[in-house]
């Protein structure tokens, strides 16, 4: 017998240094709000307000879990993972999903609808552990988009409360233990990705901090350089970006306060990314791509 009733859902995520850092967590949060019943938000203990950040939302469905962050987890991104899972965990036992966002990450408001089909769709099919959002990954401003191939293109962000479920090395997506891709159906809904797009002083402050969750003082001293502004120029392929920005969007976006003024043209697309395209066109199959996931 099918289950009238809507779907509970509980969405959660994790953040530290919002302020220090630019993230758009307030967006992130005001983005799942209207599909969830609570949202779980794991405030790590930081340099900044960032848990007066958080509770600026102001919705009764944000519960706010104060967590400690282990600065010696520096292997693979663990820490995230870890946070990650302290969100995943404090969600209401009866919830039946539950929607993950990260604190750069933005769902538009185009996939409300589509989710929420797909959630009262799949409930009973214990076949269906997650639904599979696409993205768009944003680079030095809300104008421009990454078109190489290094950037996915879909990942897992609605799952099942189930307590097999983790996040997977460095949080990008989630997996089934011991280390099942989750079976998952595709949703028509966007999740915008911010995470290169903020004051240039802001990004290499978090370059220089978030670097070292993956590597050691070597590295870092390779390959971040010691300067006040991260350089966004001629590093990646873009594109001009064409679309819609997610409504709760709209203010962040008009106060942007920094100049980024990209030619498209000016990194080209690696030889073998227009190779792996050009197969992509013929047969719909894109060669070597990464997929941290299986379609049900």
């Amino acid at each position: 017998m099918t289950d009238a009733r809507p779907p509970v859902v509980s969405g959660f995520t994790f953040v530290r240094n919002a302020i220090k850092y630019d993230y758009p967590i307030v967006e992130a949060i005001r983005s799942i709000l209207p599909l969830c019943d609570e949202v779980v938000v794991a405030v790590g203990r930081s340099d900044d307000d960032t848990l007066g950040l958080v509770r600026s939302v102001g919705s009764p469905k944000v519960r706010i879990v104060e967590t400690v962050w282990d600065d010696t987890l520096r292997t693979g991104g663990r820490v995230l993972a870890v946070e990650t899972d302290k969100a995943f965990r404090s969600i209401r036992p009866d919830a039946d999903w539950a929607l993950y966002i990260q604190g750069d990450e933005v769902l538009h408001e185009d996939g409300h609808a589509p989710l929420r089909e797909a959630m009262a769709r799949h409930r009973d099919d214990r076949r269906v552990q997650g639904l599979l959002l696409d993205y768009r990954h944003f680079y030095g401003s809300y104008d421009f988009v990454g078109a190489g191939l290094q950037w996915y293109r879909r990942e897992v962000r609605v799952v099942r409360n189930d307590p097999r479920i983790y996040s997977y090395r460095d949080a990008q997506g989630l997996r089934c233990r011991p280390c099942c891709k989750l079976r998952v159906k595709p949703v028509a809904a966007t999740v915008h990705h911010y995470g290169w797009v903020r004051h240039p002083r802001a990004m290499q402050g978090k370059q220089a901090s978030f670097n070292r969750y993956w590597h050691g003082d070597c590295w870092m001293k390779a390959h971040v350089p010691d300067v006040e502004e991260y350089d966004y120029a001629g590093k990646v392929p873009l594109r001009r970006f064409e679309g819609t920005h997610p409504a709760v969007m709209r203010s962040r976006i008009a106060a942007m306060n920094w100049r980024f003024a990209a030619d498209p043209a000016a990194v080209p697309l690696r030889l073998k990314d227009r190779l792996k395209l050009a197969v992509e066109r013929l047969t719909g199959w894109r060669p070597g791509e990464f997929k941290n996931y299986r379609l049900a």
